[in-house]
């Protein structure tokens, strides 16, 4: 199988006759092996997903899938055919087996052949771990099987561009360990694009990483470069029961017996005893989300606290 060559260019997508930019430029190449997709509700990751499908036709800028510009329909087609697809919400018949849902699956990817057919399924199904099970209606299955039924579909035609939309979410600790385990097996030779709001899933299973904000990107590029953006401004600071919380960027909140420790992100020290520690790739992104830079932080002795610059 071929490696895929993602490329967008000056992506464009607007609603409501040019009003509302989804997607405002969109210059981005998608490597081969797993890529992570981050950014808030409403930033454009879902229209993202979609042009990529072939599912929504950008309002300007291309989009070539392994040397194919997706600008024409029979294109389009032909991209999708290359292409699987796991939505946030994949709908299932709870009264089929999986054999049966991945039988008409198939047949809807043009997968005619019977003997090719049931030979693909059986393939996909012992993938994902489902070959012994695969006999019992969905409407039996776990939510973690139910994903794997989802992703089981989605490879169906071999593709050379997945996509999977929040894959993890509910999911319990074990099943989300095997989950990432199954991405990381397929991602290959193809290219596998993660979107999810679970950074540690992006940070156990992918190489590169995009972040999208207001329709732009504002990241794209290794993991650690991404952690590197809040490098020397990440700080633990402790306060005592009943002290107001910093009002600073916060990762998260541990409370404990001397007062609740707060991981804060700040250019410059946000107090006496605050506590600098390593960067994570989360600190990294909400740094970015915050826009923080370093170069904001006051000159050494002024009395100007550290401030949030867009």
């Amino acid at each position: 199988m071929t490696a895929p060559n993602v490329t967008l260019t000056g992506l464009t997508v607007t609603y409501r006759r040019g009003q509302v930019r989804a997607l405002d430029g969109v210059d981005l190449r998608l490597p081969t092996g797993m890529v992570g997709l981050l950014g808030p509700n409403g930033a454009g990751k879902t229209t993202l997903m979609r042009v990529l499908t072939g599912v929504l036709h950008p309002t300007d800028g291309t989009v070539s899938v392994d040397g194919t510009e997706l600008t024409s329909r029979a294109r389009r087609r032909q991209v999708k055919a290359a292409t699987g697809y796991l939505p946030q919400e994949l709908g299932l018949y709870p009264d089929l087996t999986a054999r049966q849902f991945l039988d008409y699956m198939a047949l809807l990817k043009g997968l005619i052949d019977r003997r090719a057919r049931r030979a693909r399924i059986r393939e996909v199904l012992d993938l994902v771990a489902l070959g012994d099970v695969a006999h019992r209606k969905l409407k039996t299955y776990s939510g973690g099987m139910k994903r794997r039924v989802g992703i089981a579909q989605a490879i169906l035609n071999d593709p050379r561009l997945l996509i999977v939309d929040e894959p993890t979410v509910g999911l319990d600790p074990e099943e989300r360990l095997r989950f990432r385990g199954l991405l990381a097996t397929l991602a290959g030779d193809r290219t596998v694009l993660l979107s999810t709001h679970i950074v540690d899933d992006i940070v156990q299973t992918c190489p590169n990483v995009v972040v999208i904000e207001h329709g732009s990107i504002a990241f794209q590029g290794p993991v650690g470069d991404l952690a590197a953006r809040a490098q020397d401004m990440v700080w633990h600071v402790t306060v005592p029961p009943g002290a107001p919380a910093p009002d600073l960027p916060t990762v998260n909140v541990t409370p404990g017996v001397a007062g609740t420790t707060y991981r804060v992100i700040s250019p410059t020290a946000p107090g006496a005893d605050a506590q600098r520690v390593e960067a994570t790739v989360e600190d990294g992104y909400l740094t970015l989300m915050h826009a923080l830079d370093p170069a904001n932080a006051p000159e050494p002795g002024s009395d100007e606290p550290s401030r949030l610059t867009r």
